[in-house]
């Protein structure tokens, strides 16, 4: 299939560096922001829900681990793809692109029934080992009951959403992520409040706004502007595509997948040391954590499909010009982010919840778990070069890193020394982020960038 007009249009082998990134990371921060909101929104109402608010809340919390485990399949079947689909566009074989594409669908389907099916059979377990109680459980239950029916409509539209991306039409992903959110957000008191479902409404809310997205991405995707079309009909299985896919789509798994693991061992030791309120104040953190995190995240994503088309390209120079840009730009946000948050926790805090004695008591936590944000700026941005120039191992490597051998171990080890000893629980965060940010850039400095070259590759190429 031939590149048409529009594709040709967004060829990210020309022009100035940081504008392409920026064209594509605004959209895409947006998107991410949309795409946020599906859960942030729900838990804003969740814990203002009046009596029962930081119970629910707590129980949402609890989900999380879940949540988060859908969303790494997600990545490992949608976004493992979309590098070696920007690669083989800028080597110009569309038809190997779209067996990319094709086999990602067939992937995320599959997947997306079995994690269903599995979810709501194991979900009273899974809950309880999380640190759920008699208290929380009934609300964790509540919530995943109707949610987890849209699995498929949201692995789909989320895994297939980089497909568009990758096209060069981040606005358009940026729609497809937004639609969803706002009906969601609108919806979400309705169903709570008016309706009286409470924490089931969220829920109902969030399938809802699920469908939404889904559709437009389908629309998308086969409709005419599509570069590279999907077409129901033509999908046909390839175990040797797959494959490809899943072993670069596994480094995006394992980042979900740690932070996964991260989730639960947190709850466990909150429980144990602190109660359901500690659950509920890490609640909070993360959802700061998910908040600050969206622009960084949105700028290294921004960049992948621009190091990997240049890459594909042969134009080192310009590679090294985005990976250069991207860093400066991530640490400049996650610095002005650290500071926002260390002058005013409070609003942050008070998002979620009008619990006064829970707010005064989150606020120092809050602090702890962000005082060197900026060491993310590291992380990010040598993990997503990794990614976007397809070398999976490596970004595999340094999440686990970080997360597994840092994060899980510390957030064991740390309360045994400290006092109170649920500190010690967020204390694991910042100490991860100084040894493994540092690590994984300094990795990336070393094994990619220097041996970049100019534009005589002198690493080796492999989109297929």
């Amino acid at each position: 299939m031939l590149m048409g007009v529009k594709a040709k249009q967004r060829d990210f082998g020309t022009g100035s560096i940081p504008k392409i990134v920026l064209a594509q990371a605004v959209p895409l921060t947006a998107s991410q922001l949309a795409s946020l909101l599906y859960n942030i929104v729900d838990r804003i109402y969740i814990g203002h829900i009046p009596g029962v608010g930081t119970d629910a809340l707590t129980g949402l919390g609890l989900t999380f681990p879940i949540i988060t485990m859908i969303s790494a399949f997600t990545l490992l079947a949608g976004q493992g793809g979309a590098p070696l689909f920007s690669m083989s566009r800028g080597a110009g074989d569309d038809k190997k692109a779209k067996k990319y594409m094709d086999n990602s669908f067939i992937m995320l389907l599959g997947l997306s029934l079995i994690l269903t099916a599995a979810a709501l059979l194991f979900k009273r377990g899974i809950i309880y080992a999380l640190g759920g109680g008699d208290v929380t459980y009934p609300y964790a239950e509540a919530y995943l009951n109707i949610y987890l029916w849209g699995t498929p409509l949201l692995m789909l539209s989320t895994g297939m959403n980089f497909y568009i991306t990758s096209q060069g039409y981040p606005v358009h992903a940026m729609v497809t992520t937004m639609a969803g959110a706002v009906v969601n957000t609108v919806l979400d008191p309705v169903f709570i409040f008016a309706l009286g479902m409470g924490i089931r409404g969220a829920a109902v809310a969030t399938l809802i706004s699920q469908t939404v997205s889904f559709v437009w991405v389908m629309a998308f995707l086969t409709g005419k502007k599509s570069a590279v079309r999907l077409r129901i009909h033509e999908l046909e299985f390839s175990p040797k595509i797959c494959g490809r896919i899943l072993t670069l789509g596994f480094t995006g798994f394992v980042m979900e997948f740690t932070n996964s693991a991260v989730q639960m061992v947190c709850n466990r030791q909150l429980k144990i040391y602190g109660g359901d309120i500690y659950v509920g104040i890490m609640t909070i953190v993360n959802s700061v954590r998910s908040i600050m995190g969206l622009a960084v995240t949105g700028i290294t994503s921004g960049a992948q499909p621009v190091l990997g088309f240049n890459y594909g390209a042969g134009k080192n120079d310009r590679v090294k010009d985005c990976i250069r840009f991207t860093f400066w730009l991530a640490a400049g946000y996650t610095l002005v982010a650290w500071l926002v948050i260390l002058l005013v926790p409070g609003f942050f805090i008070g998002i979620f919840s009008d619990d006064a004695a829970l707010n005064d008591v989150a606020v120092p936590y809050l602090h702890i778990y962000f005082m060197v944000y900026i060491f993310m700026a590291l992380q990010f941005s040598g993990q997503s070069t990794f990614m976007g120039l397809g070398k999976a191992g490596r970004a595999v490597f340094f999440s686990i890193f970080r997360k597994l051998i840092l994060v899980v171990p510390l957030t064991l080890v740390l309360p045994l020394f400290m006092d109170p000893q649920v500190q010690g629980v967020f204390w694991a965060e910042p100490i991860s982020n100084i040894v493994g940010g540092t690590a994984s850039f300094v990795a990336m400095y070393v094994t990619l960038y220097r041996k970049l070259g100019n534009n005589s590759a002198s690493l080796s190429r492999k989109t297929a």
